[in-house]
């Protein structure tokens, strides 16, 4: 087990997910993150099911960093309920997952800049 976890959400539109993913690597909250889509969500919401399509933002980050990430998620989401999701990563590559601990340190943070070579 390693204590990189990828964090996944959704957003209705590929600005907003991008703006999300800029946003938390901006800020040292994730070391990546990659929007894809459109995808298409099936799912049941105030007892009716619903067909959306979507764009899906899966973040790259330390465990310690969670609820951080959670919390920017909530405040710059258009969902009231969004998905947030987070997933043990139990094995990776050391190098990247030096890179992922070393992008997500203290100097990220608190806002602090630090030069790193992207995997």
């Amino acid at each position: 087990m390693t204590d990189v976890i990828q964090i996944v959400t959704t957003t209705e539109t590929y600005a907003d997910a991008e703006a999300m993913a800029q946003y938390l690597v901006e800020q040292g909250l994730a070391a990546c993150a990659q929007v894809g889509g459109p995808i298409t969500s099936i799912y049941r919401w105030q007892g009716r099911l619903e067909t959306a399509q979507e764009w899906q933002c899966v973040i790259k980050t330390r465990a310690a960093l969670y609820a951080q990430v959670e919390e920017a998620i909530r405040a710059r989401h258009s969902y009231q309920t969004p998905e947030i999701l987070a997933t043990p990563v139990v094995r990776g590559s050391a190098a990247y997952l030096d890179w992922v601990a070393e992008s997500t340190s203290s100097a990220h943070e608190s806002g602090g800049s630090h030069a790193s070579t992207a995997p």
